[in-house]
């Protein structure tokens, strides 16, 4: 008999684990709700609500085989030890998760446990991330390789071993909030292919061009990122299918043509972007919790002001645009990337909070939270990876950009919803103050070049330039230009653009 243990894969198309575990004899699929992972600070109730419904879903697809879905619920050793104590089982499938450091540590002990009591502990690779990579180099050409093979489909039947399924804790059981979400997406495949289908389709058309403001992201994303990020589909799928839509796209008009084929050019490019930051924290799980270039150490971590931090959180900041995401993001768990940015680099450079805290509640806000993109990025926003450049966003100057007339503001910040459009991102100035909203919890210039200051004189260390040289060589993307003597020249900012989906 053999084990397949779903975990970030929920799904029972291109699932690799499923299929051989379902070639090699009788399986027991089953899922693994640990109370101890659902208590760690970076989970909350709506990631919750979102898993419910994906396993729903699972158990669905499950059920059409005569199986179903076995759910346990406590500490996966002691599960497994009861399992093999009962059924005699060898073999234990699953794919490898690179997640948070609480999951890391579990899958170390799982391992051990594997080892001590003989069973075969079988994980295959997901998303093009590579377990034990010793060189960043040719990375790129292996993703691709792995994105062009084809799908894994389901076996044709199964032999299912029949188990006693636990209950579903209630949120309350596990300690978490209900997080009802404005508009909240739905969790399941189903849903993940109604996603790709009108995106592909019909949203996707402006995505280049409206990725970047919150106003016609939520309609112009894929919105598939809960979905990767659960396994309700594979990035091998997603990206097939843009890449089939992108050949059907060739006989079409070309005015047509040209603003769809530059979104889902820029939108597959993205997927390999997602599985390059994972793969970081894969090779170097210590980034979620330390600086990624040593040099940056001591350099926030000890002036934390949590009165700040709590007006940051809170979306009273004094600073419209970042009030107006913040509040945003809390009330439907999704945000597009480029506020994503913002909100970190204020709170690293404006405020000079450390990311750690930050970069905590925020994983707590996303439903889409994937740790391997989320702490890079937000080392990549503050600073402190040494390879990338310091950007500081100015956010009077984004909200101008991206929210020119204020309708993202007044919808989310109904405090400004009387005030004129020329006043409408720095209200401050306005001989009518707004009632009930803060003046600006810091100076933007002020906070800006102080922040400026302080991180180019870090750089220019005797000692960053080795520090970053190492930090390139394990992580940096090798999709460089070349020199005609073959020098590798970094493409500027290649991997700062928009990670949006």
């Amino acid at each position: 008999m053999n084990i397949v243990w779903f975990k970030r894969d929920l799904r029972l198309e291109d699932n690799e684990s499923f299929l051989e575990a379902a070639r090699n004899g009788p399986i027991l699929p089953i899922y693994i709700i640990e109370k101890q992972l659902w208590l760690q600070p970076d989970l909350t109730g709506r990631h919750y609500n979102f898993l419910k419904q994906c396993l729903d879903d699972l158990d669905r697809s499950l059920k059409s085989y005569g199986a179903r879905l076995i759910i346990k619920v406590g500490d996966v050793v002691q599960i497994l030890t009861e399992l093999k104590e009962k059924h005699s089982f060898d073999r234990l499938y699953s794919h490898q998760e690179t997640w948070n450091g609480w999951t890391f540590i579990r899958d170390i002990e799982v391992r051990a446990w594997a080892r001590k009591n003989r069973v075969h502990w079988i994980e295959k690779t997901q998303h093009g991330v590579i377990r034990g990579l010793s060189s960043r180099n040719g990375w790129s050409a292996n993703w691709y390789s792995c994105m062009n093979k084809p799908a894994f489909q389901k076996p044709t039947d199964i032999m299912f071993v029949n188990e006693q399924t636990d209950p579903m804790p209630t949120n309350y059981e596990l300690k978490l909030d209900h997080d009802e979400l404005y508009g909240a997406p739905r969790g399941g495949r189903i849903e993940a292919k109604k996603l790709l289908n009108s995106f592909l389709n019909s949203r996707g058309e402006k995505y280049r061009s409206e990725m970047s403001s919150p106003l016609t992201a939520t309609d112009s994303c894929s919105r598939l990122s809960p979905h990767i990020a659960f396994g309700t589909i594979s990035v091998k799928e997603v990206y097939q299918a843009t890449k089939n839509r992108l050949q059907d796209l060739q006989h079409i008009s070309t005015d047509l043509k040209k603003d769809w084929s530059q979104s889902l050019k820029s939108f597959s490019s993205r997927l390999r972007w997602h599985c390059h930051f994972i793969q970081k924290l894969e090779s170097e799980p210590e980034i979620e919790f330390r600086n990624m270039n040593s040099c940056y150490n001591g350099l926030r971590e000890h002036c934390f002001n949590p009165t700040y931090f709590e007006a940051w959180k809170c979306g009273h900041t004094g600073y419209p645009m970042i009030d107006a995401c913040m509040r945003f993001l809390t009330a439907t768990g999704w945000l597009n990337f480029r506020m994503r940015a913002l909100l970190i680099s204020f709170s690293s450079q404006h405020l000079w909070l450390h990311w750690r805290e930050p970069s905590v509640h925020l994983a707590g806000l996303f439903t889409d939270y994937e740790p391997g993109i989320h702490y890079s990025q937000t080392q990549m926003q503050s600073g402190t990876t040494g390879i990338n450049t310091i950007r500081i966003y100015n956010p009077i100057k984004q909200g101008l950009d991206q929210d020119a007339k204020g309708s993202f503001v007044r919808q989310w910040v109904p405090e400004l919803k009387d005030i004129d459009n020329d006043f409408i991102h720095t209200p401050w100035l306005c001989t009518h103050k707004p009632k009930g909203y803060p003046p600006p919890i810091v100076d933007e210039k002020t906070t800006r070049e102080t922040a400026s200051k302080k991180l180019y004189a870090v750089k220019r260390k005797p000692e960053h330039k080795e520090i970053a040289r190492e930090v390139y060589v394990k992580h940096g993307s090798r999709k460089r230009k070349q020199t005609t003597r073959g020098t590798q020249i970094s493409s500027k900012n290649k991997l700062q653009g928009e990670l949006n989906f």
